[in-house]
């Protein structure tokens, strides 16, 4: 019996350290952080619905059209339109720049008195490190959601005002965050360094102190905006934040929710846009925290 045997030669392993080709590697990562890399398209489309809204619809949000109003979504109204005629996808759009600067400014807030507050207590320690503990300690017994619509009561009706309100709510775990930093870092060489060349006190704050602690609040940084999103979606919703006829998506929500058993796109839209932003920061977290598995 004849054999036949192959002639063509073997492939020429590739050489040593050669790095495999872009579209592989960028196969590779989608491969292995598929969920991660949906989690940032999500964020990334609406940060530019909220910068640049006419880019992505030529519909006016507030424009009324009475004779197209409740029509069901279609090539031309995507989302379809509500009962004063508007476009809801234009709304949607337009609504992404209210609730995500009223959540930026919310943690702005909770970030900015959280790291003076922690920064003092975890740095003088004794009875200020009392006085700021026991406040933290009462505004973590207290249900957020309740504190912020006790703030936006006595601050008044708006956007700005429930960005405010649920910042101060958001103070308190990022006060106990950075105090627990500093602490770690009363004891490092560095500061101990600084403190032997003389430095005072705030310089060794804002220098060391500070921009090392505030490394580990990126995590929470994340996580906190999916929160202050829908917080501030809800009291939008309760006609707390957003006022008539600014979009915003909580507002949306209310604004639908006459005709969410026979008009569901109204309040499917905007619900859903509000829980795919959410679960984004989340995971976007995760991976920060080291937490994520995907």
């Amino acid at each position: 019996m004849t054999t036949l045997v192959d002639a063509r030669p073997a492939p020429a392993p590739a050489p040593a350290g050669t790095r495999p080709a872009a579209p592989v590697r960028a196969l590779r990562l989608l491969r292995r952080h598929g969920v991660l890399v949906v989690a940032l398209a999500v964020v990334a489309l609406v940060l530019a619905w909220a910068v640049l809204p006419g880019a992505f619809t030529g519909h006016d949000p507030i424009a009324v059209d009475p004779a197209g109003k409740l029509a069901p979504p279609s090539a031309e109204h995507w989302f379809g339109t509500d009962q004063l005629g508007r476009d809801l996808y234009s709304r949607v759009v337009h609504g992404a720049r209210a609730s995500l600067s009223g959540a930026a400014v919310a943690v702005a807030v909770g970030v900015v008195l959280g790291a003076l507050l922690g920064a003092l207590a975890g740095w003088f320690g004794g009875l200020l490190d009392s006085v700021i503990g026991r406040g933290v300690d009462v505004l973590l017994s207290i249900p957020g959601f309740l504190f912020a619509i006790t703030i936006v009561v006595l601050l008044g009706f708006g956007i700005v005002q429930a960005a405010v309100a649920v910042g101060l709510t958001l103070t308190a775990t990022f006060t106990r965050l950075v105090r627990a930093e500093v602490l770690k870092a009363r004891t490092s060489t560095y500061v101990e360094a600084a403190t032997t060349s003389g430095a005072s006190t705030f310089d060794i704050l804002r220098r060391h102190v500070l921009p090392n602690s505030l490394a580990s609040t990126l995590a929470l940084v994340t996580v906190q905006f999916g929160i202050a999103i829908i917080w501030i979606a809800s009291l939008s919703f309760l006609g707390l934040g957003a006022q008539p006829p600014e979009p915003e998506w909580g507002r949306l929500v209310a604004e639908g929710r006459s005709y969410i058993a026979t008009r569901g796109w109204l309040t499917l839209w905007p619900g859903l846009t509000i829980v795919a932003v959410v679960l984004a920061t989340n995971h976007i977290s995760r991976h920060l925290s080291g937490r994520d598995d995907t």
